[in-house]
């Protein structure tokens, strides 16, 4: 194998347009928006300046809803998720906040003797999720432009 064939070998990931980073953007609202939907809790509004996005992997909302009460939201290539800001005051703090639940729901469904791996599969995927979270919560360059 020749340098140039490992070069092509090792290529990175393409970095997305604009275009395409406002429409997973778009997504990730209406997949955040319906999940709310789904669990109860009618979207009013957002602060857009309180949302965070590490885009192509996450993105944090919050959202207030008709019962006058505030959530975030987490969407993206992780499961969706909501929790009251009440729980976490910044976006930063949701993100922790969600690695420490999805750690403690894995651990609950582990314990719990399933042998269905449907269950035991999502346990290993809520482990690995909780586990970046944490590290993206950690890296403070990633939050260099958030208000805390």
């Amino acid at each position: 194998m020749n340098d140039q064939t490992k070069k092509n070998d090792s290529v990175q990931p393409r970095q997305m347009t604009e275009q395409e980073e406002l429409q997973w953007k778009r997504d990730a609202f209406e997949t955040a928006q319906k999940f709310l939907v789904e669990k109860g809790l009618f979207p009013e509004s957002y602060s857009d300046e309180e949302c965070y996005f590490l885009v192509p992997l996450l993105s944090v909302w919050k959202f207030k809803c008709q019962n006058g009460k505030r959530y975030w939201v987490i969407a993206g290539r992780l499961p969706t998720d909501v929790i009251a800001t009440t729980t976490a005051q910044t976006p930063r703090d949701a993100v922790r906040y969600f690695s420490y639940q999805w750690q403690l729901k894995a651990d609950e469904i582990m314990s719990s003797g399933t042998r269905d791996q449907t269950q035991l599969n999502f346990a290993n995927l809520l482990i690995n999720r909780a586990h970046g979270l944490y590290e993206i919560a950690e890296k403070q360059e990633l939050w260099a432009n958030v208000p805390a």
